[in-house]
């Protein structure tokens, strides 16, 4: 039963998310054609069969069963519909094809632009609401690596600091992972080590390696540092307090709750930790509990450390401008990487599936912050992934249209057709790819 639960609140989820997209997109191009006196015959979000459509005007409103897309039908326009009938017809003055070339360019464009305007909008929302967490660099002492992790890989140490990606230093732990940042062509990430201020470069299959691999977790940074301490635990007893820092373990000089934590969990016996309290060291020793292995203390509340940046109305506009265009340039750059074969497409490439697990689990984790966040993402997404110059899509259609304003001639109707018939059939590839491989990624995992 639970799994049930579980599984209509995904499609719940996603459906919500799909339909404000789909709306946001199509409402661009109602609004643009109305604007420049364009019939529009049928509003329409998501696909046949029709559950209910209501006619005001001359435009039919309609919901379609099949949530994944939808479509404004525009007089005088070839479009997925595939009506050809007018064609035949001298074209009316309310037609898609009587208007100026660049009155269309904009009733085509208007869609996409629409959907990079709802992600800049819900950025600077949720920076005006929430304000902004971040975890200042310099209050991070150094950074534990685990041996045989991608990080020990990449020339990382235990200890250094990190401070910069891409030649240019960073203020915030977070700017380290943003996706301009994270997909550029050559990453690399400056640290500072012992003074010495090194880049350390990563292989092509880095994104992919982030699929499977942990690198620089936060919980990386934790110094070994007692927030808490249990009552009742074998900590409690041998007297170790909140505020105590752990300094070595068995003699061994230790700096990072990891370090504590594994060699706890790997001990045999009883254990020596060495501790700072108020300026003085002192060794305690005790026994962790025999069938857990854990002494009962919490770890350094990293939390305490981050810094709550508010905003007013104005800065909060400057964050959605920035996050928006750090968002659809990090998702260009992950494509070219895509198509130039140095991420894998089975990895990375996500359909309906992928979409949809991706959304419930940020809204799980985030509440309604993660659900508009990850909106936003797919809203960009959405937007740069209809520009392609794929017949049937609004990419299609630019091509379309930028071949006309060029020659000053229309591409016969014939050629449309068939165009729009390969784009469709192509479409319906790529929808069939990536939901199949949606489905091998979900076995495998």
């Amino acid at each position: 039963m639970e799994w049930i639960i579980g599984l209509l609140s995904t499609i719940g989820i996603f459906i919500g998310a799909i339909f404000i997209l789909v709306f946001i997109h199509e409402l661009g191009h109602f609004l643009t054609a109305k604007w420049f006196k364009m019939r529009v015959d049928q509003f329409s979000i998501g696909f046949p069969p029709k559950i209910f459509g209501v006619k005001k005007g001359e435009t039919e409103y309609v919901l379609g069963a099949t949530p994944l897309g939808g479509y404004v039908k525009i007089a005088g326009m070839i479009d997925e519909s595939m009506d050809t009938d007018f064609v035949e017809n001298e074209p009316s003055e309310d037609e898609f094809r009587s208007k100026p070339v660049w009155q269309r360019i904009i009733v085509i464009l208007a869609g996409v632009i629409f959907n990079v305007i709802l992600a800049f909008f819900i950025y600077t929302g949720m920076a005006w609401h929430y304000g902004e967490d971040v975890l200042p660099v310099d209050s991070i002492e150094g950074v534990y690596i685990p041996e045989n992790s991608l990080a020990d890989e990449l020339g990382f140490q235990t200890g250094d600091r990190i401070i910069g990606v891409n030649n240019q230093e960073v203020e915030y732990f977070n700017q380290l992972f943003s996706p301009s940042a994270i997909t550029g062509r050559d990453l690399t990430f400056m640290v500072d080590r012992e003074g010495e201020i090194l880049n350390l470069s990563t292989p092509d299959n880095f994104l992919d390696r982030l699929n499977t691999d942990q690198f620089l977790d936060i919980s990386w940074v934790l110094p070994s540092k007692i927030e808490a301490v249990n009552s009742g635990t074998p900590a409690e007893e041998a007297g170790l307090q909140a505020g105590d820092e752990i300094i070595a373990f068995d003699g061994e000089q230790i700096a990072y709750w990891i370090q504590l934590t594994e060699r706890i969990r790997n001990s045999e016996g009883d254990i020596t930790l060495t501790i700072r309290r108020d300026g003085d060291v002192m060794d305690v020793t005790l026994a962790p509990d025999e069938e857990t292995r854990m002494i009962g203390i919490q770890a350094y509340n990293l939390g305490s450390t981050f810094e709550q940046i508010n905003h007013n109305l104005a800065s909060s506009f400057g964050v959605g401008y920035s996050q928006t265009g750090d968002t659809f340039v990090g998702i260009i750059q992950g494509l070219q990487k895509l198509f130039t074969g140095s991420i894998s497409v089975r990895d990375n490439l996500g359909g309906p599936v992928a979409i949809a697990t991706i959304t419930k689990a940020e809204t799980d984790r985030g509440g309604w912050r993660g659900f508009w966040n990850i909106t936003a993402f797919l809203s960009i997404t959405l937007a740069i992934m209809n520009m392609l110059p794929i017949p049937a899509l609004d990419g299609g259609h630019f091509m379309f249209l930028v071949y006309e304003g060029i020659t000053r001639r229309e591409p016969s109707a014939k050629v449309r057709m068939a165009l729009q018939q390969i784009g469709f059939i192509l479409l319906i590839g790529i929808f069939i790819l990536v939901t199949f491989n949606d489905i091998l990624r979900t076995i495998g995992n």
